[in-house]
């Protein structure tokens, strides 16, 4: 499933990176929180329902999508009080929380009804399988799926995966710009490694081990999803000294695992070194490093979301030099955080692109990274 999406996320960079030219063009500065978001967004509503609903020069239809995106996330993240005092339900429905999550709810609801309807209409022609195909023929093959399981699926497709994805890659940014040695050696190893070739295809990621540590660790300092997904304990479980009962939900802090000390030498420090020659990874077997979970309840979309952002970062490290925009240059990056469906900046990172001349490569000299995995 993996490879068989591959030239959506080739196509949705190149899209990318035309825009990033334009602006480059223009002496223009880039938000990169905007066209990271653009970009994982397009690449999830290909991958789930087989066209853009989102994109630059958007129509009403799409800003409209792009509104009851960013309302749903409002939902996923706002205070609630009912889901820490049962009896507190109340609190909801005076502060308007509960009418609110009933609108953002209906709406969308009809959106994945109407993606639904379009792809069970016998009239449709599209020749390539997207994820609802097999959500709808699974339910032919098994009546046990729902309508209701296939939208939930969709929900957590298209929310999950465009904010984790894209945050993650704004975060990896921030700190090549916040730690210029680590840059060269990164923008080195990709040049040299893809060549005069234009762009790097998901056919050279596997020789780019530098900036395969440089995403291992933005994962560890930057879980975009600090509190992984709750869970809920199935019966009275005993950890040391505390009980904890049937019904608790329990949330597992990723962020805190990738910053202890007693598994990190300088927690707080962006050193992709410390990954060379150690076998700790983030497929969940490591609990020193728990960016997607572990267990049953693993991320299952892992391996997309590592390919997509490995070829992501890639082409931006290849095609531009960056340097920070003028008003970024007067206060620095501001590595505030805000809390949502994923934590985020509190300030868009903001660029400045320049198209990299191949006869400058010679410039960077900073030696090769061999790392074995």
């Amino acid at each position: 499933m993996v490879e068989s999406f591959r030239p959506v996320r080739e196509e949705e960079i190149e899209r990318m990176i035309s825009s990033i030219s334009h602006l480059s063009s223009l002496s223009e500065p880039v938000n990169l929180a905007k066209l990271l978001t653009l970009f994982t967004n397009n690449v999830i509503s290909r991958v789930a329902f087989g066209k853009i609903f989102h994109s630059e020069g958007s129509t009403d239809q799409k800003n409209g999508f792009h509104n009851l995106l960013m309302k749903s996330e409002a939902m996923f993240s706002a205070f609630f009080a009912r889901d820490y005092f049962a009896w507190a339900g109340w609190v909801d429905v005076l502060s308007g929380q509960r009418a609110r999550l009933g609108k953002t709810y209906t709406e969308l609801d009809a959106f994945y009804r109407k993606v639904i309807a379009e792809h069970e209409d016998p009239m449709r022609t599209e020749e390539k399988e997207d994820i609802v195909d097999v959500l709808l023929r699974l339910q032919k093959e098994d009546n046990h799926l729902t309508q209701d399981q296939v939208k939930g699926v969709l929900m957590n497709l298209l929310l999950a995966g465009t904010h984790t994805t894209s945050r993650t890659l704004e975060y990896a940014m921030a700190e090549l710009m916040r730690n210029p040695s680590v840059m060269l050696k990164a923008q080195e190893e990709v040049r040299r490694v893809v060549g005069d070739k234009g762009k790097v295809d998901e056919s050279d990621i596997s020789q780019l081990n530098y900036l395969k540590l440089v995403m291992k660790e933005t994962l560890r300092l930057h879980p975009v999803l600090p509190f992984l997904i709750p869970r809920e304990a199935m019966g009275h479980v005993k950890i040391n000294e505390y009980d904890v009962f049937p019904k608790t939900r329990v949330y597992v802090n990723a962020w805190s695992i990738g910053r202890d000390p007693d598994s990190w030498d300088q927690p707080d420090e962006f050193i992709p070194e410390r990954f060379v020659g150690s076998a700790i990874d983030f497929r969940g077997l490591n609990f020193q490093f728990l960016p997607f979970g572990a267990g049953r309840r693993i991320c299952p979309g892992m391996s997309f979301t590592i390919i997509t952002m490995e070829l992501a970062l890639a082409n931006l490290l290849y095609i531009f030099n960056w340097d920070l925009s003028d008003d970024m240059m007067k206060e620095g990056i501001d590595m505030d955080e805000i809390f949502g469906v994923a934590v985020h900046l509190k300030t868009n990172l903001r660029l400045q692109a320049t198209k990299h001349a191949p006869h400058l490569r010679g410039a960077l000299s900073a030696p090769e990274t061999k790392v074995d995995y």
